[in-house]
């Protein structure tokens, strides 16, 4: 576990301190990096990439919150950021500097009016782990294993501010226009603020957790609203070993494979059955306990699913809808690929590259038994990409789609990725979901 922090900057003018001396610090890595080349006749671009990962990740350590999201949401996409930024950024996910055990004694009072000592039997002092929004700690009640959330300080109140200091940075890293990404930050602060507000966190969970009770696999905690506040979440502690861990050890590949069928089960589940998803999937947030089954943990962000955006996205997945021409071109609209003002060159060019796209991600389903070990696919993806973010045509055609892309994208890839790192073959054609229940 990282070094523990004592304090968290909380007022915009302490914030926006930190973001101003952070930009300072990437200038003279700058400053650096071109003096070098000046001697050496060539810029280190993977040392100034180096450099400026480091100095950016320490400092949204520091922030916590919506700008150590950001860094989070960033590293999941590897194609959009240069590796040495989403290897530094991926720490976000579980592994970020933990508060000191007094600013979470002092949350505890602000919310339950006590301290943890006061309430549990036991409490420890470290947090398990820590991530951007808040960290988890390990507690006894009654017999009763738990494990509880705390928000960090000032997370809530901070979000808008945060996400307006680190725009710059963001559309730095992943060279676009602030103008063409609006609606997606729209989108971006609105899920986090959902994320922040754990009174809503403790309904989805349960909400959840009842809906999915019947996938056959997976399991969830039990949650104690009586032991819950704005920023204090308990639930039962599940025994386990994140995936990200089990993965790492020697297993079976029945039960590499088992296991990715279940992930694609619960997924598909949520997508088709109840029209919303669990749109965080990143491994921290997977336990895998004795008997090879998937705890599922951390609701704060759920993306529910228009019905028309729903309709239009799946039926493109089919490869015999991408070769009716006129029917491509009236689901690129309602997707808001193709714009009503779109000149007829753009919409080829448009239209020619995401049938492309659409093509490669949704090979899963057209195959119906994927291999999510094959390297070649997930290389065709991360060059397709490449080559997209090189295309002068594409960056003046820039932040296409609809809002609702980024968190659908953004669940697709992250399960993905974990499917390719499980290298697991799964039954993309599958739909027994449930369980038999009695």
């Amino acid at each position: 576990m990282a070094k523990e922090l004592d304090r968290i900057p909380i007022g915009k003018v302490k914030r926006a301190s930190k973001f101003v001396s952070t930009g300072a610090k990437v200038g003279v890595n700058y400053v650096k990096a071109y003096s070098k080349a000046a001697i050496k006749g060539k810029l280190d671009k993977e040392e100034l990439d180096t450099e400026n990962a480091k100095d950016i990740y320490n400092s949204l350590s520091e922030l916590k919150g919506s700008a150590l999201k950001m860094a989070q949401l960033l590293s999941m996409d590897q194609n959009v950021l240069p590796k040495a930024y989403s290897d530094k950024f991926a720490m976000a996910q579980y592994s970020a500097p933990p508060l000191s055990y007094p600013l979470v004694k002092k949350t505890f009072k602000q919310n339950l009016g006590k301290e943890p000592n006061e309430i549990f039997n036991d409490f420890s002092k470290t947090a398990s782990n820590a991530a951007s929004m808040g960290q988890v700690h390990k507690a006894e009640l009654d017999g009763k294993l738990l494990a509880v959330k705390v928000q960090y300080p000032g997370v809530g109140d901070s979000i808008k501010s945060d996400l307006k200091l680190a725009k710059p940075f963001a559309l730095k890293l992943m060279n676009v226009k602030g103008k063409e990404v609006e609606p997606y930050m729209k989108e971006v602060e609105g899920k986090l603020l959902e994320e922040a507000d754990y009174a809503l966190e403790l309904k989805q969970s349960m909400d959840f957790a009842e809906k999915c009770k019947n996938i056959d696999g997976v399991f969830f905690p039990t949650y104690y609203p009586e032991l819950s506040a704005n920023q204090i979440l308990t639930m039962s502690w599940l025994d386990g070993e994140p995936i990200g861990a089990w993965m790492k050890r020697e297993q079976k590949q029945e039960d590499r494979d088992r296991l990715g069928q279940i992930l694609w089960n619960f997924y598909m589940f949520q997508m088709h059955e109840l029209r919303m998803m669990h749109a965080d999937p990143h491994p921290g947030n997977f336990i895998i306990d004795e008997k090879n089954d998937l705890g599922v943990i951390d609701f704060g962000c759920i993306k529910h699913i228009p019905d028309d955006f729903y309709d239009a996205y799946f039926e493109l997945a089919s490869n015999t809808v991408l070769e009716d021409a006129e029917r491509v071109n009236e689901l690129f609209k309602r997707l808001e690929i193709i714009r009503p003002t779109d000149p007829e060159k753009d919409v080829k060019i448009v239209t020619a590259m995401f049938t492309d796209l659409i093509k490669l991600l949704a090979r899963p389903f057209n195959d119906g038994i994927f291999d999510f070990s094959d390297d070649s696919y997930f290389t065709e993806i991360y060059m397709m990409g490449d080559n997209l973010a090189k295309d002068p045509e594409m960056s003046r055609l820039q932040a296409r789609g609809s809002r609702h892309f980024i968190y659908f994208n953004r669940t697709f890839f992250g399960l993905y990725n974990i499917l390719h790192a499980l290298g697991a073959k799964v039954d993309c054609t599958k739909i027994d979901f449930l369980k038999a229940v009695v």
